[in-house]
């Protein structure tokens, strides 16, 4: 079996593929302080479980964008796996697209990722909106290649800016608040976020649609996703496993076999 790692700036997700199905999913905190020796008895009783062990994982894929978590990982793999990881980003490791913009070596590992998984399930030219600590919006072309795209921050980190900027801002929840204009602190701010971030999306989209100049599938991923689902026109897909998946058919172009 494949164990997938897909560290992202807050939460670090592991997922199991049996070469038919994703067998389980678990997140954690990022936390590149944290040794292989601390994850494995954590991800040991998740596999558990799910019926799962270590010895029935033969192979691991990682894709961080933050490098001081893979030394960590890269031990878990070696010493927990008896497997050396695949790391992208790394000589050796091929993504199986083109990157079309002006510094290749910039392209963060996850929106790389990102555009493999979902080239492979949706086609192309398509828009893959992740929102995390930043939302970027990637591009891909019709023949898969990686044509840029977006960052700006996250939702979770504009509410932790306004929480600590403003002295009498408190934390709020994100959801929908039922109407746009707030009648007490909490509403407005959520009304800002949730409906601002609504609004954001759908203009950048009509731009980036507008620049492209041909029709364009827009995929939306990321840990916030989901609450926005069934609010935006502009978005065809919701999809959790992008990510995952990517990394899946990243390692399948790497000769990976199961």
């Amino acid at each position: 079996m494949l164990l997938a790692i897909d560290v992202g700036n807050t939460n670090t997700k592991f997922a199991v593929h049996d070469g038919k199905e994703w067998r389980a999913q678990w997140r954690a905190s990022t936390d590149s302080r944290r040794t292989a020796d601390e994850y494995a008895p954590w991800l040991s009783q998740s596999m558990a479980l799910a019926g799962l062990s270590f010895s029935d994982m033969h192979a691991c894929i990682v894709s961080t964008v933050v490098p001081q978590a893979l030394f960590n990982l890269r031990n878990l793999s070696r010493r927990y796996i008896e497997a050396e990881p695949l790391v992208i980003g790394e000589p050796g490791v091929a993504l199986g697209i083109e990157v079309r913009i002006d510094k290749p070596s910039e392209a963060g590992a996850d929106r790389l990722v990102n555009a493999v998984g979902a080239y492979v399930e949706y086609g192309g030219p398509c828009i893959v909106i992740d929102s995390g600590t930043a939302t970027t919006f990637d591009i891909v072309a019709k023949d898969g290649a990686f044509e840029g795209g977006i960052i700006l921050p996250g939702i979770n980190l504009s509410l932790q800016a306004l929480h600590e900027a403003a002295a009498r801002l408190p934390r709020v929840e994100i959801r929908d608040p039922g109407r746009v204009i707030g009648k007490d602190t909490v509403s407005a701010m959520q009304s800002g976020i949730y409906w601002g971030s609504i609004d954001m999306i759908e203009g950048l989209c009509r731009r980036i649609r507008a620049e492209y100049g041909e029709p364009m599938k827009t995929i939306a991923t990321g840990g916030v996703a989901s609450i926005f689902e069934g609010s935006f026109p502009y978005i065809d897909h919701f999809d959790q496993d992008v990510t995952s998946r990517g990394l899946l058919e990243i390692y399948k172009r790497n000769g990976g076999t199961f």
